[in-house]
């Protein structure tokens, strides 16, 4: 079983690291497990930091943010607003001082995202399009305002790299492998399960993770500089890529001749002078 909330979970956490907004995973509103899959909070000691460019549809964060998301495999239906809805009021007693102290529901935005174009649930209620915002709508569910993103369907940004990380498309995928500015270290492993997971799927068959690495390291070699880029190889290496000739020009002739003996210099001043007299 492919643990598509998980991974996109923590991908949102790298996303939103420098954020005031903290990310929480498959998070429990219950003694029975109901778990949210993901939740989005405002961090009041954040110190100032703000994420500059968020991704298209998160342009309206509030303070509480829950996510459902639908991978490849998994319809985006009914009932998973109607369990979002469930969500969110248990998660809002949760939260609030009390059942009879409930925080503002201005506090939370609900969303409702999805590798794909629910056309089921569009027949059977209306989804509103957000202006100059591809693959991005709004459906009334209740008393509630939902957000739903379709991620295939997101425009090929760089700030809306992650979105085409994970939208299923090798076209997107890799524009988004190329674009997202995450942090090796703390992420290698996620984009490895996630390439890992595309093909165990049969999604992505000619673009892979050898391929990310690659493009990733093609596109970040501005930032060091040649002497650490050439300390990956070794001096037969490096010079095997180069003709004799091209190597000879960078020297002047008295460079060139240095460590020959006289007798080699004038070997060598004989042999030339021959071939040219034939």
């Amino acid at each position: 079983m492919i643990a598509w909330h998980r991974l996109f979970g923590l991908a949102l956490q790298d996303l939103l690291a420098t954020s005031p907004y903290q990310v929480e995973v498959e998070k429990d509103l219950s003694v029975q497990q109901q778990r949210i899959d993901i939740i989005i909070i405002e961090q009041g000691d954040s110190n100032g930091a703000v994420v500059i460019d968020l991704p298209d549809g998160l342009d309206n964060l509030a303070k509480h943010n829950l996510i459902t998301y639908k991978s490849l495999r998994q319809p985006l239906e009914e009932w998973t607003l109607d369990e979002l809805i469930g969500h969110y009021v248990s998660y809002r007693k949760l939260v609030s001082p009390s059942v009879d102290d409930l925080l503002p529901a201005t506090d939370f935005e609900l969303y409702a995202i999805s590798t794909r174009y629910p056309h089921n649930l569009a027949q059977r209620v209306t989804l509103r399009p957000l202006v100059d915002l591809p693959g991005v709508y709004e459906v009334r569910w209740g008393s509630r305002q939902v957000r739903v993103l379709v991620l295939n369907q997101i425009q090929p940004l760089p700030k809306n790299a992650l979105w085409q990380l994970f939208s299923a498309n090798e076209t997107q995928v890799r524009f988004g492998s190329q674009h997202y500015q995450f942090d090796p270290a703390k992420t290698s492993a996620v984009m490895n399960q996630l390439f890992e997971y595309y093909r165990l799927e049969g999604i992505i068959m000619s673009y892979t993770y050898e391929d990310f690495v690659k493009d990733y390291t093609r596109d970040h070699l501005h930032l060091l500089t040649p002497k650490e880029v050439l300390s990956q190889f070794s001096p037969k290496e490096v010079l095997s890529q180069f003709s004799p000739k091209e190597m000879l020009s960078q020297f002047s002739p008295k460079e060139r001749l240095q460590g020959l003996s006289p007798e080699e210099v004038e070997a060598y001043l004989k042999e030339l002078k021959q071939g040219q007299t034939h």
